[in-house]
């Protein structure tokens, strides 16, 4: 069947056009690089022609939070409008854990409003609430460092690799509508300041883990609290373990 990835040019976007692409599908990577902008409007409706299932892996993570919320509402708005005029059967959209308890985060607000659209909507629908990815490890790091200082809190951290991300978006996405969500994260749970104290050694960093019950983090534009970042229980695990994976000391990984 036809399936539209809204993103499908980035990280876990390509992935999954190219995950159902092997598995016989006609995936459809859709972005503004392909001439198709969700905010806008211009593109979707060539795009959304004969598609049986959209999945929205888009993202807008280096916008402020104003801009996130009203990218994540015009975005979503768009989509479900054209996927109503297409006679689309199934949206699926990737969100993260953890946005409900922590709405004061701006991003995490832009995701509820996301979702809220979607649940409100007409679409028959399936969410995947994912952790954060082993490719934003680094990301996390940068953003938290202070000169040669990196302070983390000691909340439990559980990533995920972007292709176990992908590939169960793809089982979902081919599956019939969850009409609710399901929380997805990686093999194992660490302590955020461990985990990111081994890291930084794996990659021969000579930055500083401090331990900081407090410390704010820039990456998530909040004071994280024990469990912001972990699933409840009975979340799908991914198989791929952060130690085993190859990126973990790559550059730029």
């Amino acid at each position: 069947m036809k399936i539209v990835v809204i993103g499908g040019t980035g990280l876990i976007g390509s992935k999954l056009v190219s995950k159902l692409g092997g598995r016989g599908h006609e995936a459809v990577a859709a972005s503004p690089t392909t001439g198709v902008d969700t905010v806008t409007g211009k593109g979707l409706a060539e795009a959304l022609t004969g598609a049986s299932v959209v999945i929205d892996v888009s993202t807008a993570a280096f916008l402020e939070d104003a801009a996130v919320v009203e990218f994540f509402e015009t975005s979503t708005r768009n989509l479900l409008a054209a996927e109503a005029a297409a006679g689309v059967g199934h949206h699926v959209a990737l969100s993260l854990v953890g946005t409900a308890r922590r709405p004061d985060i701006g991003y995490f607000r832009a995701k509820i409003a996301q979702e809220k659209l979607i649940e409100n909507g007409s679409i028959p629908y399936s969410i995947v609430n994912a952790t954060q990815f082993f490719e934003s490890v680094r990301r996390i790091a940068d953003a938290a460092t202070e000169g040669v200082t990196i302070r983390m809190a000691p909340v439990l951290f559980q990533p995920i690799a972007g292709d176990d991300v992908a590939r169960v978006v793809g089982e979902v996405s081919v599956g019939s509508p969850l009409n609710g969500g399901v929380e997805i994260a990686g093999p194992e749970r660490f302590r955020m300041d461990r985990f990111f104290r081994d890291a930084l050694a794996a990659w021969e960093d000579l930055r500083e883990v401090v331990t900081d019950p407090h410390a704010p983090s820039p990456y998530f534009g909040s004071e994280l609290s024990e469990r912001t970042l972990v699933p409840d229980d009975g979340a799908v695990l991914g198989e791929l373990r952060y130690g085993d994976w190859a990126g973990r000391i790559a550059p730029g990984g």
